[in-house]
């Protein structure tokens, strides 16, 4: 599994890219870490693509959470994209879909967010 992060629209933007499974571990510690690194450094969007994202437990669900709720205390916004059915499945289960804004696209998302402030 390999967490890849990159800034879009002149670092307004964080983007975390996942791949493989996300299950707990190692994993998911970089998953956090990556949040954290943009919070640090003040960004207020963030885009966690999941397209690459084949399987996802209960502790990574945790971390998706924690990453939404420290970006909504600093006044920040996620937005989660490239969810494949299996994974909408557990949103849906979760009632995640309620928590998270959810896109087809990273461009969607990117786009998503030009809309607002």
């Amino acid at each position: 599994m390999a967490v890849k992060t990159t800034t879009l629209q002149d670092g307004k933007i964080g983007v975390i890219e996942v791949k493989g499974s996300l299950v707990g571990g190692e994993e998911t510690d970089e998953l956090r870490n990556a949040v954290a690194d943009f919070v640090q450094q003040g960004t207020k969007k963030l885009i966690i693509d999941l397209s690459k994202v084949t399987y996802l437990n209960s502790t990574a669900i945790g971390v998706l959470v924690s990453a939404h709720t420290t970006f909504s205390k600093n006044k920040g916004h996620v937005k989660v994209c490239g969810i494949n059915k299996n994974i909408n499945n557990i949103f849906v289960i979760t009632k995640l879909t309620l928590v998270f804004d959810t896109c087809e696209t990273r461009e969607d998302a990117v786009a998503g967010f030009g809309k607002e402030n």
